[in-house]
């Protein structure tokens, strides 16, 4: 096991690309779903951050979601020698803030405010990235 990793798991590196900043995770697959990395960063340091998750975790993909910003993303990720997949973003960024308020629940006055009304307090493009990946293994029926 390295990093987490199971001996006989699959393991992607998903990206959320965007102009400004993106969502990165390495998610694991063998008998359940496992994140071991997620973080948002900014675009600028993408190639440093794709290097060295790489070496980091020898993952077999790179998946990328396919938002406007997708074909410079695509063109460095294939710079790395990995196969890029390209996963449908649709609704990523709403799917993304559920899970974000799920893991973590508004306190104190906040929990009387409908999360409907609330913004995440930090950006969550590595949750959108972690859902990448999840569609990725469900699309390619990984077990």
């Amino acid at each position: 096991m390295r990093d987490g990793r199971d001996s006989n798991a699959r393991v992607v590196l998903a990206i959320d690309p965007g102009k400004c900043k993106c969502g990165v995770a390495v998610v694991s697959k063998a008998d359940d779903i496992r994140v071991l990395h997620r973080a948002v960063v900014d675009t600028q340091s993408l190639p440093a951050v794709l290097s060295d998750l790489a070496s980091r975790f020898s993952p077999d993909t790179i998946i990328l979601g396919d938002g406007t910003t997708s074909k410079p993303v695509a063109d460095l990720a294939g710079s790395l020698g990995m196969r890029v997949e390209v996963v449908d973003e649709k609704m990523t960024s709403v799917l993304a803030r559920k899970r974000y308020f799920q893991e973590n629940a508004p306190k104190g006055l906040r929990r009387l405010i409908p999360i409907s009304f609330q913004t995440p307090s930090t950006p969550c493009d590595d949750y959108v990235a972690v859902i990448l990946a999840e569609r990725y293994f469900a699309d390619n029926n990984t077990d």
